[in-house]
């Protein structure tokens, strides 16, 4: 087999298009470009200051630190001292998570931003092993073991000037087997498990999602999502490098809220022509334009939602719009494109062709959504032990409410329980095979073994594939909804669906094990709801209302709601708990992809789940309700 690595593809890739410009980053108020070649540059300078270090090959760095040219420059530098990365997620908050990442990792030096710094100070006399914390921004003053990346790229000058040769062929002895990252991925109850990704995990994943979709030269993105996943890497840069394309990444703001602030007007300054989701994030970005609209006043609100209602009934399912008489709606639209849809595309840069979506799920209402506007977000589907890219729509063949095409080439088998596998049309847990599949989880051969069996990764999706060969993806199996008489449903349709209809419901989590009835975890959109009742949010009857309203979300699904007969009513929550903290990253009910980890849920609000199975639960107006609400 060829040898295929990271620094291979990174090497061709520079070679071919060494004056286009790969990395974009804004630093005070100037965007700056760097091509291929000052990138390759850079990187061969801090890969010979790791090992003018000491690095050896094999050795695990770990990586602590927002998005930015220096992260990647830093995990190319890795490669190049033939060195692991450790990529760690900067919302890990409880020095815990980090200590048990860095020390089951064996990470023997960690580069890290000065943002990310004090957590690490916290820990730093139980990390013995890590040699060197190497800091990507200058700071007043450096600790034990503490040093400045610059330091290490002019020690890395220096090693070049007589060393270059020697430090090439370390980069060039890595072979395809050999690991490049170690992704932690959160344990619903155990410990954390580490993805070993392949060099070849990697570039074969880069191969196969370039038969889904091209990605011209031209284009540009701006990477909104953690760099730390490999849906950023993969889809975000690793493609982008291999098609010579320019990868912006968000300005760094001295929070986490000050970053996230600045997408908005790095979208606007960057002007990309493809942008990474998630559902959480396609969410916002629609309330944000519907906020917008709603500024404007009840006669554009009017006028913009009637818009939306033509060109849902013209697009259909996508791949055949225009089909079935729709095509008269064709000028009218044309007309709403050009007065409204247009307007909002501007917010968005301007130059947005599509969106690809990350995630098993995406709800039906949010495709519709964008796909009107003019800016398709195509649902895909993946997992971090398949780096991730399963399948997607593209923009040359895509249908709602499916995860797309299978990405080439790629084995897929539907299985039943029992194993046996199961013909097109009929739902069971999906199981793949390919080079994109990992090569199993650090130091754990028990959680390996259970997770690729005889070469099949066995994905613990539920799903089947339609009769024109498009992947639909149900939930996890290990979240299905059980009825008390066995039967099953998978609950993140409805979570959706419930999330994206209803103004005043932020996350909920529907749960049923073998139980009478479904029951639900709801954390309110307090805001919203604070506006809706406006005056009398401060009266005694306040609690009640909003909670009212709150049901009321869920009841437009049941029997004479506008939306009835869209799930099995068995399955809506017959009541609730809301909670009074959301779920999130920082209190690990939320992962890096933004999806819910139930078992953490689960076991954190046993007590809240439990009373909703008695009398006083049952009453959604109860004492534990009242008083979360406000």
């Amino acid at each position: 087999m060829k040898k295929q690595t990271l620094v291979d593809l990174f090497e061709v890739s520079v070679n071919q298009f060494c004056d286009n410009t790969f990395l974009m980053e804004k630093i005070g108020t100037e965007w700056q470009q760097t091509s291929f070649a000052e990138t390759r540059e850079a990187v061969y300078k801090l890969g010979a200051g790791l090992i003018a270090l000491g690095v050896k090959k094999g050795e695990t760095i770990a990586l602590l630190s927002e998005g930015r040219n220096a992260w990647i420059i830093s995990e190319l530098a890795m490669f190049y001292a033939g060195a692991i990365n450790v990529p760690l997620s900067i919302k890990l908050e409880e020095s815990n998570d980090l200590l048990f990442r860095l020390t089951h990792s064996d990470a023997s030096y960690i580069f890290l931003s000065a943002n990310q710094l004090p957590k690490i100070r916290k820990i730093k006399e139980q990390l013995p092993k890590i040699k060197k914390f190497i800091i990507l921004d200058e700071i007043p003053e450096y600790e034990d073991r503490e040093i400045p990346v610059k330091s290490v790229s002019q020690e890395g000058e220096v090693y070049l000037a007589t060393h270059k040769e020697e430090f090439l062929k370390i980069g060039q002895s890595l072979e395809n087997d050999d690991p490049a990252t170690i992704t932690y991925t959160s344990g619903t109850t155990a410990d954390p498990k580490g993805v070993i990704l392949t060099h070849r995990n990697y570039t074969a994943n880069v191969e196969q999602s370039l038969t889904l979709m091209d990605i011209p030269s031209s284009f540009r993105t701006l990477i909104i999502l953690p760099l730390d996943h490999c849906f950023a890497h993969v889809v975000g840069f690793y493609i982008f490098m291999k098609k010579g394309a320019s990868v912006a990444t968000v300005q760094v703001g001295k929070s986490p809220m000050d970053t996230l602030k600045n997408i908005p007007t790095n979208i606007q300054e960057v002007k990309p022509d493809l942008l990474l989701s998630v559902p959480a994030l396609a969410k916002n970005f629609r309330k944000s334009i519907e906020n917008n609209i709603r500024k404007q006043g009840k006669a554009i609100e009017f006028l913009f939602n009637f818009a939306l209602k033509t060109a849902y009934c013209y697009n259909r399912d996508g791949w055949n719009k225009g089909k079935k008489g729709t095509i008269v709606l064709k000028p009218l639209l044309s007309f709403f494109d050009k007065i409204l849809f247009s307007k909002v595309r501007l917010a968005m840069g301007g130059n947005l062709k599509f969106f690809i979506g990350g995630g098993a799920l995406l709800d039906r209402d949010l495709q519709d959504f964008y796909y009107a506007i003019g800016i398709p977000m195509f649902q895909g589907y993946g997992l971090s032990e398949a780096t991730p890219v399963i399948s997607s729509n593209s923009p040359a063949l895509h249908k709602f409410g499916t995860s797309g095409q299978l990405v080439k080439p790629l084995d897929i088998k539907i299985i039943d329980t029992d194993g046996n596998t199961l013909p097109d049309g009929e739902k069971g847990e999906l199981i793949i095979r390919g080079e994109n599949v990992m090569k199993g989880y650090w130091k754990n051969d028990i959680a390996t073994q259970e997770t690729i069996k005889n070469g099949w990764l066995h994905t613990g999706d539920m799903g089947y594939m339609d009769k024109d060969g498009f992947l639909v993806i149900l939930g996890r199996f290990k979240s299905l909804l059980i009825g008390s008489d066995g039967e099953k449903y998978s609950p993140e349709g409805i979570e959706e669906a419930i999330v994206s209809q209803s103004p005043y419901i932020d996350q909920i989590m529907l749960y049923n094990n073998q139980n009478a009835y479904t029951v639900a975890l709801i954390v309110p959109n307090k805001e919203n709801l604070r506006r809706k009742l406006h005056l009398k949010w401060e009266t005694p009857d306040a609690s009640k209302e909003a909670i009212q309203l709150i049901l009321d979300s869920i009841n437009i699904f049941r029997k004479h709601g506008h939306l009835a007969g869209k799930f099995p009513e068995r399955w809506l929550p017959t009541t609730f708990a809301i909670l009074a903290e959301p779920f999130s990253e920082q209190n690990q009910m939320i992962n890096s992809t933004m999806k819910m980890v139930r078992g953490k849920i689960e076991k954190h609000h046993a007590d809240r789940i439990q009373k909703l199975y008695t009398i006083e639960g049952k009453n959604i107006f109860n004492e534990d309700n009242l008083k979360a609400i406000k």
